[in-house]
């Protein structure tokens, strides 16, 4: 079994279920699953982790991610991008300038209401599906945050946008809601997500590509070691007379820990290995100096 992460390319018209399924097929397993959710016409940055990666798709999917969105003002549809049908147009008046400055003044904390058309679920049912069947219903604000913005280009009515945001972010809503500040609506024209995390556009592959790998019998290459996701976490390793407690999952004494010096603060993470270098897990330090598991990859 594949144990670890691929930084893949999603191409337009693809559902995220659609490259598991893909991937599935090309590496002949089934413990397969996304880090989050992109619609079929975005492409961009999709990690997908395998084996006992799997564990790790709900904490990359809570990670800031990084997006370059088209904006296109004066029209408004009810899917909050091009793709859906137009609900109103309306004449762009904003300059280029007032427009950037209403871009950037969504940076930091605000309040957005999801879009109709999502995956978010109310009352046990997913939004998109009532809305398939003509029901819109009252959707309360989720807080989200803009870490940062940049506007790359300004063409009236377009503009193309970078932003940097917290999960539960939608970038087809931050444009709804542009455009109406503007005072002539807006919707999304393009998207592209170019940062999950530490993965970046720039390193991930297509489906194609990566099949092409695994038929030349290079893929492991490129699959990423799933205790190289918490490079930036203290590494601590545990000697071979604390090992039994390590494998069966229990707090481990920090006495059993070598280089003591590498410990991290009371409830701060470390990477913990045994004493031959394997990756066992996630732990927190505790008061009592007991590393407790935070979670395990045995």
């Amino acid at each position: 079994m594949i144990n670890g992460i691929l930084n893949i390319k999603k191409e337009a018209g693809f559902t995220s279920h659609d490259v598991v399924a893909k991937l599935r097929g090309i590496v002949h397993q089934k413990k397969i699953g996304h880090t989050g959710t992109l619609d079929p016409d975005a492409t961009g940055v999709l990690p997908v982790c395998l084996g006992k990666a799997t564990k790790l798709c709900d904490l990359i999917g809570d990670w800031d991610k990084t997006y370059e969105a088209v904006l296109l003002l004066g029209r408004e549809t009810d899917t909050e991008d091009t793709g859906g049908t137009t609900c109103r147009e309306s004449k762009v008046e904003v300059t280029e300038k007032e427009i950037e400055e209403i871009i950037l003044s969504f940076v930091g904390d605000y309040s957005q209401i999801p879009p109709m058309y999502s995956a978010k679920k109310v009352n046990g049912k997913k939004l998109y599906e009532l809305a398939r069947e003509g029901i819109v219903i009252e959707r309360k604000p989720c807080p989200v945050n803009i870490s940062s913005i940049e506007v790359k280009e300004i063409d009236l009515p377009r503009v193309k946008f970078e932003v940097t945001c917290s999960k539960g972010t939608y970038i087809r809503s931050l444009c709804r809601d542009i455009g109406m500040k503007a005072g002539c609506g807006g919707c999304m024209e393009h998207l592209t997500r170019t940062r999950v995390a530490s993965f970046s556009i720039g390193e991930s592959c297509t489906l194609s590509e990566i099949e092409q790998m695994q038929k030349d019998g290079v893929l492991s290459e490129k699959i990423l070691p799933i205790d190289k996701v918490f490079a930036a976490v203290p590494a601590v390793f545990v000697e071979k007379e604390g090992e039994k407690k390590l494998y069966n999952g229990n707090p481990v004494p920090s006495g059993f820990c070598r280089e003591k010096d590498s410990l991290p603060g009371i409830h701060e993470k470390c990477r913990v290995y045994d004493s031959q270098k394997n990756f066992v897990g996630i732990y927190t330090l505790e008061k009592n100096d007991l590393l407790k598991p935070y979670k395990l990859f045995l």
